[in-house]
């Protein structure tokens, strides 16, 4: 079997993950000051520039089902291979772009192919290691994926500052190519999961076609009003054909994604409280941010967002120790509780105080930190671990249109509801605000549903992959008496 020479190092394959999904997923968060910079340089108008933002995040939610049907019938690690290649190409097809096309397809190809990596590369990490190592690995799934966004805000300032883009571009197009490096190094030949299986072309056209459709539909309304055809017929048609992609994949007899088995108490809440914690977060950041700009210098905006970061990390040590406990459930509710009162800070005065802004920005990253990975590890203890792949992409494409395009909507609302920007802002603050709390009452509703008290999941049987975590009853069974579980996928 043909191996690299560092395959199986644990944290040789951990430092891959880190560098093949930190340079979008900060960039996502640092292209507000220097999006002008960049549209002004390759000569893309104020609306065609947000829609290549939004198509990118678009490729970043659809890359997440085409990474689990090319893991059930192509060779992981080599595809793992192409991924990254394709990272590189388009990190240095943006960073040379000298017209939108350059730029355009580079992005596009960033936010597609971070999104393979990340459900190729994280699972493996996961469940390939023994139990001693998932300490590790939480930790640095909670930095990677949150401290790049809350770093992102502060890197934007200071590129914004130096009245340039090229210089981050480079830099990511180096991260991306050590990862593609220690992707060679770290490759151990693995089969594909399911080479029999069909291809399920319904959930691939479903995935593409709704995303695209529903961040089209969300980016342009940056020059368009909510109700116009260009905005609400994709928007909520895109949205409409992710939830027949969801019913389809619910009654399929050989489904791709293993929405069936996800429903029931403990990962529907899971995966409840993941939506509402990255829809408040990211949105809340966004419209203080965009609001800020107009009285400061991104450099200082930037610098003011930085306790988010350090609230990721605090997070990340924290749910290290308690993920193996009952308190994990706890945890996630406590998250919640802390990002909404760090939107009820940034909302206190109009427009925020920087003071006002970083001790909220802290509170959110806490927040965010102690929610989203931990509602992941929710659901994914739920069923076995051979499928938390299946898991994780449907936790981050939900988490991915949730993040990515309710924010574009509530500055949408904040630009064009009430008597300027800075009341639109307070009631687009006040839904973020709506969407927290309701992540963590929907959450506590399904437990009291379910008669669920919080158990400690089983991590060895868990990693086994003989068995779940831990039992999760079926929805609303304190009503329901006699109904089984749908165990096709557990």
């Amino acid at each position: 079997m043909r191996q690299g020479p560092l395959a199986g190092r644990y944290p040789a394959v951990a430092a891959m993950v880190v560098f093949a999904l930190v340079p979008y997923l900060a960039l996502s968060a640092a292209l507000g000051p220097i999006t002008p910079i960049i549209a002004r340089d390759v000569d893309l108008g104020p609306q065609a520039m947000n829609v290549t933002l939004g198509m990118a995040n678009a490729g970043y939610a659809v890359g997440t089902v085409l990474a689990v049907q090319f893991a059930q019938r192509l060779p992981q690690r080599r595809m793992l291979l192409v991924y990254g290649t394709l990272l590189l190409v388009g990190s240095v097809l943006t960073a040379s772009a000298v017209n939108p096309g350059m730029f355009i397809v580079g992005h596009v190809l960033q936010g597609l192919c971070t999104s393979l990596l990340l459900i190729a590369a994280v699972p493996p990490l996961i469940i390939g290691y023994p139990a001693s190592r998932l300490r590790s690995t939480v930790v640095i799934l909670n930095v990677c994926i949150f401290g790049a966004v809350a770093l992102g805000p502060v890197v934007g300032g200071i590129q914004a500052n130096a009245h340039g883009w090229r210089p981050l571009f480079w830099v990511v197009t180096g991260i991306a190519a050590a990862a593609l490096v220690l992707s060679a190094l770290t490759f151990q030949e693995t089969p594909p999961v399911d080479p029999g299986s069909p291809i399920d072309y319904p959930a691939l056209g479903l995935a593409t076609v709704g995303c695209v459709a529903a961040f089209f539909g969300a980016s342009e309304l940056l020059t368009h009003p909510f109700v116009s055809a260009y905005t609400i017929g994709p928007l909520l048609g895109g949205l409409g054909l992710i939830v027949v992609l969801f019913i389809h994949e619910y009654t399929a007899k050989r489904p791709l994604l293993c929405v069936g088995s996800l429903v029931s108490t403990l990962p529907v809440a899971g995966v409840v409280a993941a939506i509402c914690a990255a829809a408040a977060s990211v949105s809340a950041i966004s419209l203080t941010l965009d609001l800020l700009a107009r009285h400061t210098t991104p450099l200082r905006l930037g610098l003011t967002y930085l306790p988010e970061f350090g609230g990721a990390v605090i997070t990340a040590a924290a749910f290290s120790v308690i993920f193996r406990t009952r308190w994990l459930h706890y945890y996630v509710l406590v998250g919640l509780l802390l990002l909404s009162a760090g939107i009820v800070i940034m909302n206190g005065a109009t427009p925020p105080t920087l003071p006002l802004a970083g001790v909220g920005s802290g509170l959110v990253g806490i927040g965010v930190g102690a929610s989203v990975v931990p509602a992941l590890f929710i659901a994914g203890f739920s069923l076995r671990s051979n499928n938390v792949q299946r898991v994780f992409a449907i936790v981050e494409l939900l988490r991915a249109v949730a993040a990515f395009m309710v924010a574009p909507i509530l500055l949408h609302v904040a630009a064009s509801v009430g008597n300027g920007i800075d009341s639109g802002t307070r009631t687009a603050l006040w839904v973020c605000l709506a969407l927290s709390l309701a992540g963590a009452l929907i959450g506590v509703g399904l437990y009291a549903a379910g008669r669920v008290r919080p158990p400690a999941p089983s991590v060895q049987g868990w990693m086994s992959g003989q068995e779940p975590g831990w039992f999760s009853p079926v929805l609303f069974s304190r009503f329901r008496p006699g109904v089984e579980q749908d165990e096709s996928c557990l």
